[in-house]
């Protein structure tokens, strides 16, 4: 299996600015994320404190950093990260599906944070019922009675894919879009307050509760300390040093996920320090 000198993850200001750096670097670097960049940049209206480009707007930030990327070379894997494991010298990573594994020397989290924390439950039940991730467990309900909790950019396609395989599906668009899904996916537009499990899941609102085989909660960032075991975390953040080391060696965080202030300029100012520490690791380790 090919080996990358640097894996970043995420696609936002912190992850371009890393996967920059590390290409003027020449170290041999696979950058996971969205091809379409930040949805939070995409969202911003004027943006008026990134130096040498006053009154800028998201959009057209967001096109700054797509050309940079493309001017360089940089291409963008488009596969959402389920997990990295410390294989000892190197890290082993999970794609959206079980056959989907890289393998780098060193590791740059840069994925955002999951705003408004997890739900009582999720955690808990993680892999009891609770998926993170549609096309990874699709199989395991196929006509089964599943609820997707839709927090993610993507999520109605991820919903109507498992409309394709499961039984009775119940969408919440919690991530306030309104993506068109097949006539057969049942829409409530309630708020959880937790998931529970008895004889089967059940999905609890203010107004009472929905119950199926499984849950699937769809988001665009994986919690840090499910996305990589023994990480080191201060509520939804990374705890990092200066350096954006983190408590594990050869793994490196920036941008938002490590916490506030959550501002473009601050995450690519994180994103070049995370390459810069990365490409001493890798140097000092012979990699």
């Amino acid at each position: 299996m090919e080996r990358y000198d640097v894996a970043v993850i995420g696609t936002g200001p912190a992850g371009i600015s890393a996967a920059i750096t590390l290409n003027n670097r020449n170290k041999k670097t696979i950058l996971f994320g969205r091809k379409h960049l930040s949805e939070k940049i995409e969202r911003g209206h004027t943006i008026r404190n990134y130096p040498g480009l006053p009154d800028i707007s998201g959009p057209n930030l967001m096109k700054a950093f797509r050309n940079h990327l493309d001017v360089m070379g940089i291409g963008i894997t488009e596969e959402r990260v389920q997990m990295v494991y410390d294989m000892g010298g190197y890290f082993s990573i999970l794609g959206e599906s079980a056959d989907s594994m890289y393998e780098a020397s060193s590791v740059i989290i840069a994925t955002g944070v999951v705003t408004g924390g997890t739900l009582p439950g999720e955690e808990e039940f993680l892999g009891k019922g609770v998926s993170s991730c549609a096309t990874c467990d699709a199989a395991l309900f196929k006509g089964k009675d599943v609820i997707v909790l839709g927090y993610s950019s993507d999520a109605a396609s991820e919903c109507a894919f498992l409309a394709e395989t499961s039984g009775n599906v119940t969408y919440f668009p919690l991530n306030g879009r309104d993506d068109p899904l097949p006539d057969s996916v049942k829409i409530v537009k309630e708020k959880p307050s937790g998931i529970a499990k008895g004889d089967r899941m059940s999905v609890e609102t203010g107004e009472g509760a929905y119950e199926a085989d499984g849950v699937f909660v769809l988001r665009d960032a994986v919690p840090p300390g499910r996305l990589v075991p023994g990480l080191e975390t201060e509520g939804a953040h990374i705890r990092t040093d200066r350096s954006m080391c983190t408590n594990i060696k050869g793994i490196f965080a920036c941008g938002d996920i490590t916490g506030t202030p959550y501002q473009y300029i601050k995450g690519a100012g994180e994103g070049n320090v995370a390459a810069l520490s990365a490409a001493a690791y890798l140097d000092s380790n012979h990699y």
